[in-house]
């Protein structure tokens, strides 16, 4: 059940809370380890224990095959930086403060690593976090500035930025192994967050998967070519279109050369620069086996391009393979790096008290629709990937079709932990969910989205969801309702919202939608507060 929470929490009561919270130091014979891996813009159809049959990933399957996977976990907010300040604090956007990817993150607001460090835990962040500040409630922090990276990633160490020679996913995972390994204090319990940047765009695989996986090709999505029709403006006007949106030179790897000689304007003013800066940080020896792959792939287009520049269909075949064949060999490094951790679980005898979690900061596009991106709250961006692995407590091989979202992360790590949960957070622990000691949840989740206008351009929407049906409202430069019965419809492709069949779900769905934002605090004041200060600064 969602409980009633205040607008305002003041400075005082943020104190008593959570100095009440501090009180319970000390370890206990069940206090089990935590390491969270979040990935950035890892679709869960590219996780082969989703069944999609695009790629394999094995090492995350194995956390799937002896833990619990989730089939419609999903976040409050499909943006990078909300969803991990949602994950830090335990509350909606709003109240956090962190709505898009420009407002300033206020580290000084309470968050479970800072719990769990007032209570006897040692605490970690190592790779991404792509919010602004110093982060708070870590013993050790090794985080990239802002997207970071791909090669020869700068990282921000205590403050000072140190610049690593290799390849991103491989030094952070090296990082976090070696703190486990050496530089913990293993007399305590320890909670690590573990996060990569891959596959987040502009998708640079190591060059042992990107000499694979640029020989493999894809099947493509039913909605690839999506029309639209059936649906209001905001997805025809939506700036995701794979063919029409992508950077040739950032995203597709056509060189710039390339591109000039064949006659091909980038789709943005900073694709080529992407482009250059990206492959400009690599040193010779990895310059040299990048071109050694990806030059051959420009001369083949340049010799193709003549007989499909005017067809759609081919060009947008050719830039969808080129989008699979980066976006999964990225994740074959994600994959790789979780099968390094889970094999010094396994050799340290920490496996069975160790809660390892694997999850991205939202869903993504592969094409269905036409899309990459995310933003939307349709299905591909609301949900996440989310498999978790407990073997004290959570059966091998469990399935969870319950709505849990980001939002319950902080209590449920609480809850393993035994730390009380602070009253403003706002997620609820899904402890005795996956234990199987209940199968009740809540029965929808709260949705906001407020990055409008923006690169790709997602409208400004706000919305709720149950297991079967959705409703969304776009509003600020349009009021369009778009309704959703994912039963017959799971693609979403036509809006029922003025269907008289639906009448009685359009009501419940509304009255389910004033519930969400009164218990949990929204409203338009606060919608407006956010968008002055949105609008403020992109004037700036």
């Amino acid at each position: 059940m969602i409980q009633n929470f205040r607008l305002v929490i003041t400075c005082l009561l943020f104190g008593a809370v959570f100095h009440s919270c501090s009180s319970q130091k000390g370890q206990t014979a069940e206090q089990p380890n935590i390491i969270y891996i979040m990935s950035d813009d890892h679709a869960y159809q590219a996780i082969s224990a989703y069944g999609y049959g695009l790629n394999e990933t094995p090492n995350i399957d194995r956390l799937a095959d002896e833990g619990a996977i989730f089939t419609r976990a999903c976040v409050t907010n499909s943006l990078c930086a909300p969803s991990r300040a949602v994950l830090l604090t335990g509350k909606h956007s709003f109240l956090n403060g962190k709505v898009d990817n420009v407002q300033s993150f206020n580290w000084d607001q309470p968050n479970f690593p800072k719990l769990f460090q007032a209570n006897g835990y040692q605490t970690a962040m190592i790779g991404k976090i792509h919010m602004d500040g110093i982060p708070q409630g870590f013993d050790f922090s090794m985080v990239l500035p802002g997207q970071g990276n791909y090669y020869n990633p700068d990282f921000l160490i205590d403050g000072e930025t140190v610049r690593k020679e290799g390849y991103v996913t491989e030094i952070i995972t090296e990082t976090a192994l070696d703190w486990l390994k050496n530089k913990r204090n293993q007399d305590k319990p320890f909670c690590l967050l573990y996060h990569q940047k891959a596959p987040h765009r502009e998708w640079m695989p190591a060059e042992k998967y990107y000499k694979q996986y640029t020989q493999m090709e894809f099947e493509e999505p039913a909605t690839l070519f999506d029309d639209f029709e059936g649906r209001g403006s905001a997805a025809k006007e939506a700036e995701m279109n794979i063919l029409k949106h992508q950077n040739w030179a950032g995203d597709s790897k056509l060189y710039p050369e390339v591109m000039e000689e064949l006659g091909i304007e980038e789709t943005s003013g900073w694709g080529v620069n992407a482009f250059n800066n990206n492959t400009g940080r690599m040193n010779e020896a990895q310059k040299a086996a990048w071109d050694s792959v990806y030059r051959p792939i420009n001369e083949k287009f340049k010799k193709l391009y003549p007989a499909i520049k005017s067809d759609e269909k081919a060009l947008m075949h050719w830039r969808y393979e080129r989008y699979m064949q980066d976006y999964l060999a990225c994740i074959a490094s994600v994959d790789e790096g979780v099968g390094q951790l889970l094999d010094y679980l396994d050799e340290s005898g920490l496996a069975e008290n160790t809660i390892v979690v694997y999850t991205s900061d939202q869903g993504f596009y592969l094409g269905e629709h036409g899309w990459f991106d995310k933003r939307f709250m349709y299905e591909e961006s609301l949900r996440t990937p989310l498999i978790i692995r407990y073997p004290k407590e959570i059966e091998p091989g469990t399935k969870i079709g319950n709505l849990v979202q980001n939002l319950d992360f902080a209590p449920t790590f609480l809850d393993y932990a035994g730390i009380k949960a602070p009253e403003e957070m706002q997620g609820e622990s899904f402890r005795e969910l996956v234990s199987g000691e209940t199968d009740k949840f809540r029965d929808f989740v709260y949705y906001t989205y407020y990055e409008y206008p923006s690169i790709h351009m997602v409208k400004r929407h706000y919305g709720i969801a149950t297991n079967r049906y959705k409703l969304i409202h776009f509003y600020y430069d349009i009021d369009e309702w778009e309704m959703y019965d994912l039963e017959k419809d799971p693609q979403e492709l036509q809006n029922i919202y003025n269907d008289p069949e639906y009448t009685d779900v359009q009501k419940m769905l509304h009255e389910k939608l004033t519930e969400a934002r009164t218990n949990y605090g929204d409203s338009d004041e606060l919608d407006q507060k956010y968008l002055k200060a949105y609008l403020d600064h992109q004037e700036q």
